[in-house]
């Protein structure tokens, strides 16, 4: 998480992860519109190209794992909206929030306010994005300037969030970026902020990127992302183990449910990806 360009290193993989948007969209049946993503992929103007539609890639080959890497987007990236519209919670936090245009493109409800936490540069690039685009959240939508690798709750509490009331947390794919000892300050915060009835989603854990499907792997290679490279896979805490002896109750979910529940195509990869779901009752 050193480099601070959003075409390189961890950067590089947000706009990997909105490129995949951008192809579901322009499916014929999205499960999910992201009308920005293609914007923010063709903005950056990358030394690799990026597809935004199937047709962008040529060999039949790649382009069937480009479906295969847009149909697992679209699952993770459905199941988590619909989670985070569900909570009916009036506070959302994105952590490492990166491309993510869910403040944009989802119907919040009535004085719902969203945070969207990551690095400087990240949030700049988005906004100046955003803005040539004439985008307009449909929210109160309050962007944090933080490293999430050290004490980002008094940026958080500065921006107007409200630890006495219930928060849904969003933590996707960040995970696999951090060290055992950031992972478990950034959850003791997120615990330490959170009133009872608050929740969090998390898609993707550090174990998650030691088992990477190597086709996938391959094709991120092909786009400039050596996931190897910026992923840490040290032996850490289970935090689904430990969020429950906090008073947490942990639903858990499968790539193969989720493909079940919206009718898409079962997934051809025996990698097990970590998804599921926490609230706070205790």
């Amino acid at each position: 998480m050193e480099d601070s360009s959003i075409a390189t290193g961890v950067g590089l993989t947000a706009l990997v992860t909105a490129a995949l948007r951008a192809v579901e969209t322009n499916t014929g049946d999205p499960l999910i519109r992201d009308p920005f993503a293609a914007h923010f992929v063709r903005l950056a103007n990358t030394e690799n190209p990026l597809p935004v539609r199937l047709e962008d890639v040529a060999g039949a080959e790649d382009r069937t794992l480009l479906k295969f890497a847009a149909d697992g987007m679209a699952l993770r990236t459905r199941y988590l909206d619909d989670h985070l519209l569900g909570t009916g919670a009036a506070q959302v936090v994105i952590l490492a929030a990166g491309l993510d245009t869910r403040a944009f493109r989802l119907g919040w409800p009535q004085a719902c306010t969203v945070f969207e936490m990551d690095r400087k540069p990240v949030l700049e690039f988005k906004q100046d994005a955003l803005d040539q685009a004439g985008a307009r959240p449909r929210c109160d939508r309050r962007t944090v300037p933080a490293d999430l690798r050290e004490d980002w709750a008094a940026a958080l509490v500065a921006a107007g969030f409200d630890a006495t009331r219930p928060t849904a947390w969003l933590a996707e794919g960040l995970l696999p970026y951090l060290s055992p000892a950031e992972e478990e300050s950034l959850f003791d915060l997120v615990h330490k902020l959170s009133a009872v009835g608050s929740s969090i989603a998390v898609w993707a854990m550090a174990q998650d990127a030691r088992g990477a499907d190597q086709r996938l792997s391959s094709m991120y290679s092909t786009f400039g992302v050596q996931m190897t490279s910026v992923t840490n896979t040290e032996p850490r805490r289970n935090i689904v183990d430990h969020l429950p002896s906090l008073g947490w109750t942990v639903t858990e979910n499968t790539i193969a449910e989720l493909a079940g529940r919206y009718q898409r195509p079962p997934s051809s990869s025996r990698r097990r990806i970590s998804l599921f779901t926490a609230r706070y009752s205790a």
